[in-house]
């Protein structure tokens, strides 16, 4: 799917971009040059049953080279995300659309009471789970899911919700983006005490230019209060054909929503297609070029675009070819792994279309967070990796994205 390169230009050279006007789109019935390719046959390869661990396993830094993987919890339907509480519990969503609670390393059976009906099919469900700055006090939380939206859709929705202690009560939709159609979302509060969110765009064919349309939430980050309510000083608030709530445009599929606790600025993981993962920094406003600036190659091999950059969208902190299909991510900043501080790790679902190459890559950045090295880590467990998290003991969490998918802890040996 190859676009024009005179009608990206001037797209992308309009004034929307870096001044927050609205700027003149494609028509959405833009015929996009066909692909007479067709996609050669994927291998067919479920991850293997995961052992019982602990996992030996080893790091590139040496004052970190020696490490083990213990198994947390186990028997979880496919998790998505996990949260940690003051008291030291954890909350994990699991896509099908349940909440469960792990006390003192053991899964409580039940799933958590007061979840809502949630859309799970496709790559749909309960995304993610996050907990509000002033938790101790207020006791609130925030869920990310696919509603019902009609035969076989969902709606991204999010909501909020009061933490009983065992349940999660008084739970209201605060915000409904009205984009079906869409997948991978996660939520985020910004040093500025907002809350951001993801909203994927539709991966292939010509939906993909909804991640460039002001007018629909597809494809875009969004920043809200605390509440719901739409800032004023959004930066597309006031303009004709925009949604307020419109943060950043030009995304494909977000996996993340971090805040470096160096300079306060949210980062975000994308998935592209075949190849064209990124990391993205948000800026203000910013075009991140979904679908008109990409690493990445459609399914059948064709490149997504003939541009890797344009003048008016911004360039991605990190960039993987081939895609290792990337996920959460966390900055590491605890005292345990004191050689691994300032060090970013993402998760991982497959490298190149490759199964049984799910993997947490540990990516290491200068004083500019310029990245200057990766080293790819659980490669030998053959598991598909859904998030990571740091948890308040200074150890690291990952999720297998897995139909029995498992909580793992990553500690010194």
């Amino acid at each position: 799917m190859l676009i024009g390169r005179c009608i990206l230009r001037a797209l992308l050279l309009s004034p929307a971009i870096g001044s927050a006007q609205p700027a003149d789109l494609p028509p959405l019935d833009a015929t996009l040059p066909a692909t007479t390719s067709s996609i050669p046959p994927g291998v067919q390869w479920s991850s293997p049953e995961l052992g019982d661990g602990p996992f030996l396993i080893e790091s590139a830094v040496e004052a970190h080279r020696e490490l083990r993987v213990v198994v947390v919890a186990r028997d979880l339907q496919q998790p998505w995300s996990i949260a940690f509480l003051p008291d030291g519990e954890m909350l994990v969503t699991e896509r099908a659309g349940r909440v469960r609670i792990i006390r003192d390393g053991v899964l409580d059976p039940e799933p958590v009471a007061g979840v809502p009906e949630v859309r799970a099919g496709g790559l749909q469900g309960l995304m993610d789970l996050v907990l509000h700055p002033d938790f101790g006090q207020n006791r609130l939380l925030y869920l990310s899911y696919h509603r019902p939206a009609g035969e076989r859709a969902g709606e991204t929705v999010l909501a909020r919700g009061r933490w009983t202690g065992s349940a999660i009560a008084d739970l209201d939709n605060i915000f409904e983006s009205g984009a079906t159609g869409t997948e991978g979302s996660r939520i985020g509060f910004g040093a500025d005490g907002m809350l951001y969110m993801t909203i994927s765009a539709p991966g292939t064919g010509e939906a993909v230019l909804r991640s460039q349309r002001p007018d629909d939430y597809a494809g875009k980050t969004i920043r809200l209060h605390d509440d719901g309510r739409i800032p004023e000083d959004n930066p597309f608030v006031g303009q004709p054909g925009w949604l307020p709530a419109i943060w950043t445009l030009g995304h494909r599929n977000g996996h993340s929503m971090v805040r470096n606790p160096w300079n306060d600025t949210l980062w975000v993981t994308e998935q592209g297609p075949n190849g064209g993962d990124e990391i993205n920094v948000l800026k203000r406003g910013a075009n991140y070029g979904w679908p008109y600036v990409s690493h990445g190659r459609t399914y059948p091999g064709p490149r997504v675009s003939e541009s890797t950059f344009l003048e008016g969208t911004e360039l991605p902190a990190v960039v993987w070819v081939p895609s290792i299909a990337v996920t959460g991510m966390t900055f590491y900043s605890g005292r345990v792994f004191t050689g691994w501080e300032r060090n970013a790790f993402v998760g991982g679902l497959r490298y190149g279309e490759t199964p049984r190459t799910g993997q947490l890559q540990r990516i290491q950045f200068n004083e500019n967070w310029e990245e200057v090295r990766r080293e790819p880590l659980l490669l030998e467990l053959k598991q598909r990796i859904r998030d990571v998290r740091e948890g308040p003991d200074g150890l690291l969490y990952v999720l297998t994205a897995e139909a029995r998918g498992a909580v793992l802890r990553i500690e010194p040996r």
